[in-house]
């Protein structure tokens, strides 16, 4: 069974057993979480997509861990101004483990 859900602003195609990287969840780590925004739902013999949800349908997952992704350097110049501005910015994201798919 294949789905695709929404966390985090972004849209993820997801079946059993994958691993992913989204956005931050206010979670702990070991805890099952039940992501309820499902847009589409295909099984070998049909496929429902929701308008804009699927009704009834869910993901349950469980948070493998946090982390932070690379760094991301943000460089700003102006010649002949003598104005240079460096930031770095460091994204946090949870990884979590696709258990099942309900329909």
């Amino acid at each position: 069974m294949y789905a695709i859900i929404k966390t985090g602003g972004k849209q993820y195609p997801v079946s059993v057993g994958d691993i992913l990287k989204v956005e931050k969840l206010e979670a702990s780590e070991g805890d099952e979480i039940t992501l309820d925004d499902v847009l589409l739902v295909s099984s070998p013999d049909s496929i429902v997509i929701g308008s804009p949800q699927v009704p009834n349908a869910s993901v349950r997952a469980r948070i493998l861990g946090h982390g932070k992704a690379d760094k991301v350097v943000i460089m700003k110049k102006k010649r002949r101004t003598g104005y240079k501005v460096k930031r770095g910015h460091r994204q946090p994201y949870t990884t979590i483990e696709i258990q099942e798919v309900i329909a």
